[in-house]
């Protein structure tokens, strides 16, 4: 059932400016989940972090267009000065 409800709340995002907002102010998964109850919707925390988990994990069609040119994804990672120290061509570093 709860599955149910994470896709009843995304439908609601889409056209709920006010819970949108009230959801980016929430401190923390708690919060917001609370947030969401109270809006009706009952989801899980398992739920939400499997949806979160699902989002990370695929490529955008940016990503994907460089792992179908052969260009690859690299992992980008920046110093304390925000210098990027991946080789060559990466993501998010200019």
């Amino acid at each position: 059932m709860s599955e149910e409800q994470l896709a009843a709340l995304l439908a609601k995002l889409k056209n709920d400016a006010e819970l949108q907002e009230k959801l980016k102010g929430a401190g923390d998964l708690d919060t917001a989940l609370a947030m969401a109850k109270d809006a009706g919707l009952d989801v899980s925390k398992a739920d939400w972090l499997g949806y979160q988990a699902k989002q990370t994990l695929e490529l955008n069609d940016e990503e994907l267009e460089r792992v179908a040119g052969g260009k690859g994804v690299v992992a980008t990672r920046r110093d304390n000065a925000g210098r990027c120290l991946n080789a060559g061509e990466s993501l998010g570093c200019p």
